[in-house]
């Protein structure tokens, strides 16, 4: 399954003239920024298929990962096991 998951940008960068950024999802991933070129860190975004698509509020990007968690999705995604607990996911490096 393929989801949009919010996550938290820890740093930015650029990778071959590609503007780039380590995203949290409780584990770090690069995600492509080239269609939110004004990212800062610290900011929460949707990331979908590696590419930032859409700025979130903290509060609405925590309860989605908490959803996401509940249904056993979250750790599904990233590295095929089991899904973590919501609370797993309010605070295991999501919310820094």
């Amino acid at each position: 399954m393929c989801l949009a998951v919010p996550g938290r940008v820890v740093a930015i960068g650029e990778r071959d003239g590609i503007p780039m950024a380590e995203v949290d999802f409780g584990g770090g991933k690069d995600v492509c920024l080239q269609y939110l070129l004004d990212t800062r860190v610290g900011e929460y975004m949707i990331v979908h298929v590696g590419f930032a698509i859409q700025r979130l509020d903290e509060q609405s990007a925590l309860e989605t990962l908490a959803t996401i968690a509940r249904m056993g999705l979250l750790a599904e995604e990233f590295d095929g096991g089991p899904g973590p607990s919501a609370r797993d996911a309010r605070t295991e490096g999501v919310n820094r």
